[in-house]
Parts: structure tokens; sequence; C-alpha cells
């Protein structure tokens, strides 16, 4: 199947940004659903490995209409890269050049990767915009130093203490104890009390637990920042009853890094995308 792609100019208020739509097979049902990806971290449109380039084709092929984007400061899009707190007037404004030029686009989904996981929450939360239908998102950032040294006492430390060569190392003086010092680092880290100011993690935990669309959380196993985003959700009084929620479906991919850098993470993502889009969204 052949798919069509189109590039288009995003306009906000002040800004300008470069988009390019993936469109599905002329012989293709028209979809009344589109999805944005909202990129994450110092990236452009086409991702890591050109994630978000499969992602879009994939999706496409399947029958849904994708846009993805470069944010100001990054790829073709002039101006200055925006924080991801601050994204929302940029996500309005894709959606909104996206639907002009697509208008059998109703809704959309949000999917993001990282902090464009934590931004797609942060739009919902800052707009209650109806024409989102769902989110996608996959490993979520909700870093904080308490969170980090939390997920690294749990997830490599514990570990590492089971590890007999570290023991080895330990007692020869040599890399174990160094370890042992950042080990009390952490856990002297993970007692500090977090601000209880109204804290993007604390905006992302309410927006999550009030949103009543559906929810697709993708976590990468070899991924500190999925790990460390399942120990704050767990802990923290914003996010409580996360995993309990409405049309909230969780999948864990397995042997995957924090991108899905490999051709099977990558196709399984794709494919959990692609199967909510079909069956519950």
């Amino acid at each position: 199947m052949t798919i069509n792609e189109q590039a288009l100019w995003l306009h906000g208020e002040g800004f300008d940004m470069l988009g390019i739509v993936s469109l599905p097979p002329a012989s293709t049902p028209a979809q009344r659903t589109g999805v944005v990806i909202v990129v994450g971290g110092a990236q452009y449109r086409a991702g890591s490995h050109r994630q978000f380039v499969q992602l879009a084709r994939f999706l496409a092929e399947g029958g849904f209409p994708v846009l993805r984007f470069d944010l100001p400061g990054m790829g073709d899009s002039p101006g200055e890269l925006p924080s991801f707190e601050d994204t929302a007037p940029h996500i309005a404004a894709a959606i909104d050049g996206f639907q002009r030029q697509h208008p059998g686009v109703e809704r959309v989904v949000l999917w993001g990767l990282c902090d464009g996981a934590s931004a797609s929450l942060l739009y919902v939360d800052a707009t209650h915009d109806p024409r989102i239908a769902g989110l996608a998102l996959l490993n979520p950032w909700v870093r904080s130093e308490a969170s980090l040294a939390r997920a690294r006492v749990k997830h490599y430390y514990k570990q590492r203490l089971m590890e007999p060569d570290f023991w080895q190392k330990l007692l020869n003086g040599r890399i174990g104890m160094m370890a042992l010092k950042s080990l009390g680092e952490s856990v002297r880290r993970m007692s500090k009390t977090e601000s209880t100011k109204q804290s993007f993690q604390m905006r992302m935990g309410q927006t999550w637990r009030s949103f009543d669309k559906p929810i697709v959380l993708l976590l990468s196993e070899y991924d500190l920042t999925a790990q460390e985003f399942v120990e704050h959700a767990n802990i923290n009084p914003a996010w409580a009853g996360w995993s309990k929620k409405m049309d909230f479906f969780q999948y864990t991919l397995e042997r995957a890094d924090h991108t899905c850098s490999t051709p099977q993470s990558s196709r399984r993502c794709e494919e959990l995308t692609l199967y909510h889009l079909q069956t519950r969204i």
C-alpha cells in the first residue's frame, strides 16, 4: 500500500512550525480520528533512529492520518525551543493546522514519548480540549531528584548488590566502595521531601485521574525513565489509584530501551498503538 505525505506550516501566536502529515492509502476508508505525535526531548520530527517516521507511516498504513512536527528551534522550525511544560500553545496550533488541512479529522489522539508524553498530559490539563480522544504515552517523564534516587536504588543498586563481582571489587578496594558511597547518596536523596507546590508531576497526576478517555501506557523494560514513572506514580498522592482508572491499558515492551531502538521493540510499540486506535478509541 502507498501512503501519501504532505508538508505544512503550522501557525501559532508568534511562532511557526513545520509539520509532516502521513495519510492512509486512497483506497482506505476515511477515519475521523487522527494522531498527533508530540516529540519528546531534544528531538525533531523524525525522532531517534527515525522512530517517529516509522510510527507515522505504520499508523497511516493502518488507516489513520498522522501529524508529526518540529517545535520552534528544532528541525526546520525557526525560533527558540520551549520547555515541555510550556508547549500547550504549540500542540493546539498543531491540531488546528492538521484539521484545517484535513477537515475529516474530527478528533485526535496525542502520542508522546518521554517529556512529549508529559507535555500531552499537561496539554489536557491546560486546555481540556474536547478534540482529544485518547492518549498514547511511551515512558513518561516525571523526573525529580527524589524520584530518580528511588528508581536507582530499586532497579540498579538492588541488583548490583546481588552480584558476586561487586563484593569481590569491594574486598579488593576497587569500584565497589565508590558504588556504596553512591548508594548512600541515593538513599539520602530519597528521603528528601518534594515540593508541595503545583509541580508539573502533580498536574500530570491530576489530569491522569480526571481524564475520561482511553490512556495507553507503554513502558520499556530496560528504561530508567519508565521505572521512575512507576515508582513516582505508586507513592505520590496526586496519582492515587492511577493504575485502576477506567479505560487504562498498560504494556511492558520486553527488552526495549527508552526509544525502542531495536526493530522488535519498535514494531511492538507500533502494533500496540494501532491495535488500540482500531479497537479502543
